[in-house]
């Protein structure tokens, strides 16, 4: 959660100068690169259903990196982490039928209202546009999750990775080339964008298979229910964006609601 975090700071670093695009560009691109040397898929012989699988699941994750940068460059860290938390949460509350979780789902859609710019968005930093985007992020989180949880029944978990990285890489580079250009291969500009992509994809994605070899997914997913307040401090620390109390009220709402579904047996929160 630090890796992730830590280096969410450092794309917000680059939007001034290749925006969300090119940011995404970077850290699918490069992120793809180095699962790509490290699992090596193409040494599976892949079944057609397999395939149709991960290019949903790679879609998805390339998608939900594009609305998270997107949502990043409105809305502070903290508060779209947590509205990106929706994505899974909503999928663990669909999956399960116990009358408690409609608790949970009114502390979440609560959390979510506090959220929303009605009236003071200009103090607060937060715009609905940003909402919108971020909201949008969690609905393909929620998409990868499904799909990965398909494809990770019969698949290695690391080869369905890389693979899934790169299907993502395809659906973005592609457009960042085009639009951002020469400003892609800027001396000064691709250590920072290897940066993200280590920090955001590649060393937590490594980091996430090894804890879930000693956790189990309940413990794991209850853990990573945390995400959203070690986001808004990591934003506080190192982007200088300070959260208004009511704000720190809706992450915390909504960090209890994602912990309190996780209590019961539901999908594992796959990282970004």
């Amino acid at each position: 959660m630090v890796s992730i975090q830590v280096g969410a700071t450092f794309a917000k670093g680059l939007f001034p100068e290749i925006g969300p695009l090119g940011t995404t560009t970077f850290r699918l691109g490069f992120a793809s690169l180095i699962l790509l040397a490290f699992w090596k898929p193409w040494k599976r012989k892949w079944k057609r259903g397999e395939l149709t699988l991960i290019a949903l699941y790679g879609a998805s994750l390339g998608l939900m990196n594009l609305l998270f940068y997107c949502a990043l460059e409105r809305t502070p860290l903290g508060v779209v982490v947590a509205l990106e938390f929706t994505g899974p949460l909503a999928i663990a509350l669909f999956a399960s039928h116990r009358k408690l979780d409609f608790l949970w789902a009114g502390l979440a859609a609560f959390g979510i209202y506090l959220i929303l710019p009605l009236r003071s968005a200009a103090v607060e930093g937060v715009s609905l546009s940003g909402v919108l985007l971020a909201l949008g992020a969690g609905s393909c989180w929620a998409f990868y999750i499904l799909f990965g949880k398909r494809i990770g029944a019969d698949v290695h978990s690391g080869q369905a990775t890389a693979a899934g990285m790169t299907v993502a890489a395809l659906t973005i580079v592609p457009f960042g080339a085009v639009l951002k250009g020469a400003q892609l291969i800027r001396p000064d500009l691709l250590p920072l964008g290897v940066g993200v992509a280590v920090l955001s994809s590649a060393l937590p994605y490594s980091l996430e298979m090894l804890a879930l070899k000693k956790l189990s997914h309940k413990t794991f997913s209850i853990l990573m229910s945390v995400e959203p307040a070690m986001a808004a401090l990591s934003g506080f620390l190192f982007l200088h964006e300070a959260l208004s109390l009511k704000q720190w009220l809706a992450i915390l709402l909504i960090m209890i609601a994602s912990a309190g579904t996780c209590l019961a047996d539901s999908p594992t929160r796959t990282q970004r």
